[in-house]
């Protein structure tokens, strides 16, 4: 087999690691939510507010740049793609280039599921955007049909439907980030399977700290409450007092 038994446990690592912050960041700790789940709250908000709204200009605004940027990480996925096919058909030029620096060793096969490798996290990437950025456009055309009337019956729970589209949208360009991160930790693997663990222990830190240590978490936090459980998770047992970060 082109790959040996460190490679395999360096590879169960990377994916195990993906996975797991992934589960993480999505399903906090009670008592820690991490930005994405703060987030949540605020586009709820946000929703909220764009019902009495007058003028809406803002909130198309704000909808139109979150789209922009999903429509620019997809085609910078789109790029990379395409760059990862070109190696694939001339690996000999990376070995020769690899071996420079004594890390060329290995068969053609072994080169190529290398490349592979980033390839999976940049196409995952993709398509997240891509749905992400359709989602957005759901967004939209939702945001369009709250009625101007805050008394109307129909504005409260057309807003809550569009606040959850935009949820799901955001959820998964989150998950394309995420996605690249690792694809920037999986190109380690050209350095054999020590530089792709520390790629992986890397990446998954500085996520670890954007989402749970950071200095936006810190100011979202300041003007907040103690912060709710998330939708899927259960409810603090009645009468017990609020959880604090």
């Amino acid at each position: 087999m082109p790959i040996d038994v460190f490679d395999l446990i360096a590879l169960v690592m990377l994916f195990a690691a993906w996975l797991t912050i992934g589960w993480f960041i999505e399903s906090p700790p009670q008592g820690r939510p991490s930005v994405s789940v703060l987030m949540t709250r605020f586009r709820r908000e946000w929703m909220r507010q764009f019902v009495t709204r007058d003028p809406r200009i803002f909130d198309g605004n704000i909808l139109a740049s979150l789209r922009e940027g999903t429509a620019f990480f997809a085609s910078a996925c789109m790029i990379a793609i395409g760059g990862g096919l070109a190696l694939i058909g001339n690996t000999d030029q990376l070995r020769d280039l690899a071996s420079e620096f004594e890390v060329g060793r290995g068969t053609t096969v072994l080169w190529e599921i290398k490349l592979l490798l980033p390839m999976f996290f940049v196409s995952n990437a993709f398509l997240k955007f891509v749905w992400s950025h359709r989602l957005f456009g759901y967004c939209a055309v939702m945001m369009a049909a709250v009625p101007n009337d805050a008394r109307d019956p129909e504005a409260m729970p057309r807003a809550d439907q569009a606040a959850q589209l935009n949820i799901t949208a955001a959820r998964n360009y989150n998950a394309g980030l995420r996605s690249v991160y690792f694809a920037l930790g999986s190109l380690g693997w050209m350095a054999g399977p020590w530089a792709l663990v520390a790629g992986t222990v890397w990446v998954s830190l500085v996520t670890w700290r954007r989402e749970f240590a950071s200095t936006s978490r810190k100011v979202m936090l300041a003007s907040l409450p103690a912060p709710r459980l998330p939708d899927h998770a259960s409810s603090t047992a009645p009468g017990s007092p609020p959880q604090q970060p």
